[in-house]
């Protein structure tokens, strides 16, 4: 059964630059995969008479480990990637191949988000491990019949999507580590991966549909075709209800994955 979301607060602080980090404050067992801090910090700001809080000092999003973790340097026989059990499934579906992947060239997934089409192109050279979990859920049928449960559309233009329990705690049972250079950005048309923290990536993503500046902790796999942007732009038009508490919400209007295929 899936759990309740345990989010009960959300602090935010600037980041590099003028980007902006979240602070998580959970209640519960299980995190939300929360991909990032959905509001505007000036709002947040001039909402409140204390300074923010100061957040402990975030892992390195590019360290070695975490990518050596994800998969191993590129050779004849492809990548080996690691795929560890967490948690309960939100749908059954078998762990991705680990041994072998595909580490060069790209991969296109069609996504039909309320049936209509989304090309998605894969990038397997940087992202070997993150496309090899991706197209093996899109094998599974893992996304088919799921709603994106969450609209930022405000400072921070992001469309998520992949829980099948749209509660934004639910995975595939399996986590893999990040795939980062630490030079990551977020244009609009990025494809990139939600996560809880360093490590924690399992099948819910994002699409950025409008420029957005984050830390680059997210990581970035593919990106959205010309047309495939508008139908999101669409939705995102559309407007979101609120109701996550902290300037985002579910999309207003329908934002279903109706089918999802690779090729």
């Amino acid at each position: 059964m899936p759990e309740p979301d345990p989010l009960r607060s959300l602090s935010l602080t600037k980041g590099r630059g003028n980007r902006v980090r979240q602070l998580w404050h959970p209640v519960g067992v299980k995190k939300s995969i929360l991909l990032l801090p959905l509001m505007l910090l000036a709002a947040v700001l001039s909402a409140c008479s204390s300074p923010a809080p100061v957040p402990a000092r975030p892992a390195a999003p590019a360290s070695s480990a975490a990518s050596a973790a994800a998969s191993a340097p590129a050779s004849g026989a492809g990548a080996a990637c690691t795929y560890a059990a967490a948690g309960t499934a939100a749908k059954k579906v078998n762990l991705p191949p680990a041994s072998g992947v595909a580490n060069s060239g790209t991969t296109t997934v069609t996504l039909k988000l309320n049936d209509k089409a989304l090309t998605l192109t894969l990038d397997r050279e940087r992202t070997p491990c993150t496309t090899n979990s991706f197209v093996s859920l899109v094998s599974q049928g893992y996304f088919d019949g799921t709603s994106c449960h969450r609209l930022a559309d405000s400072g921070i233009f992001v469309l998520q999507c992949g829980d099948p329990t749209a509660t934004g705690t639910g995975g595939p049972g399996y986590q893999f580590a990040d795939e980062l250079t630490g030079e990551e950005t977020y244009p609009a048309g990025t494809l990139a991966m939600a996560n809880a923290g360093v490590g924690t990536n399992g099948s819910q993503f994002f699409i950025v549909f409008g420029d957005t500046n984050l830390d680059p902790n997210y990581t970035v796999f593919g990106a959205v075709d010309a047309a495939g942007l508008k139908v999101v732009k669409a939705i995102a038009a559309g407007g979101q209800d609120g109701s996550w508490g902290d300037g985002t919400g579910k999309p207003k209007l329908p934002a279903v994955i109706t089918s999802a295929t690779v090729g």
